[in-house]
């Protein structure tokens, strides 16, 4: 088997994967895979996907160029560099999209979001995307194991959008903003409430209701977390605070 050559960026006739330049070798298929496949297996992911990927330059139409491109994306998967991964993965399902292991090649693509999920103090857009590719996974394979993960990693995602949502809403709070406040946690009622920042933003909607003036509302969102969380901190804080402001307002 001859051996791959590694160049350094900038030279001449290699093929550029990633951070690695592969020196052109023409090669049987089986030979390339297989030592995609070894230097896959010895940890070198980055070799390894640059190999995978020159199986489907030079044998483009083999069905191993099939198997590489899957491959491939699983071992930038494996390297963290997820956006790679991504690419490959939608490469093969924009070729290959009924193919067997098109579940996944879905299921790549949501975790190398997933992955890269940051604290809430961050911009969520990326965790926007994992939501929007872990649901697309349960929409397209709701019976298959990668569905089953898929979801337990949706109640992560939503409970990490629901605490960027807390985490405006209280900032505005602090500012005397109250209207703009309430909006992020209705947001979290409505759209997140199993998650665990429920009870806290009920909490909040008793507060804003009541420095709006709307005290009615305040009584209403205290008697909903006296219903679902009767035990909770947040339930004994709405109440003494609504029986502070509000003793006269009875819940409808």
């Amino acid at each position: 088997m001859a051996a791959v050559t590694l160049l350094t960026a900038g030279c001449a006739g290699g093929a550029k994967s990633g951070d690695v330049d592969v020196a052109y070798v023409a090669r049987d298929v089986e030979s390339l895979y297989a030592e995609a496949k070894r230097r896959l297996d010895r940890g070198n992911t980055r070799l390894a996907a640059a190999l995978f990927d020159e199986v489907e330059r030079q044998h483009p139409y083999s069905p191993w160029a099939r198997r590489a491109q899957l491959m491939s994306a699983f071992s930038y998967y494996v390297a963290q560099d997820y956006n790679q991964a991504i690419q490959s993965a939608q490469r093969f399902l924009s070729i290959h999209p009924g193919n067997k292991d098109a579940p996944y090649a879905y299921y790549l693509i949501a975790l190398s979001y997933y992955e890269q999920i940051s604290d809430v103090q961050r911009d969520q857009s990326i965790t926007k995307q994992a939501q929007t590719a872990l649901r697309e996974v349960d929409r397209r394979f709701p019976t298959s194991e990668y569905a089953a993960d898929a979801r337990l990693k949706l109640d992560l995602v939503n409970d990490h959008l629901a605490g960027k949502e807390m985490e405006i809403g209280r900032l505005y709070q602090s500012q005397g903003m109250w209207l703009a406040a309430q909006l992020r946690f209705q947001n979290v009622v409505e759209s997140f409430q199993s998650t665990s920042h429920t009870p806290e933003a009920l909490y909040r909607m008793a507060e804003t209701n009541l420095a709006l003036g709307i005290p009615d509302e305040a009584v209403k969102y205290t008697a909903v977390l006296g219903a679902n969380y009767p035990g909770s901190e947040w339930y004994e804080k709405a109440y003494k605070l609504v029986q502070r402001h509000a003793p006269d307002v009875h819940p409808t």
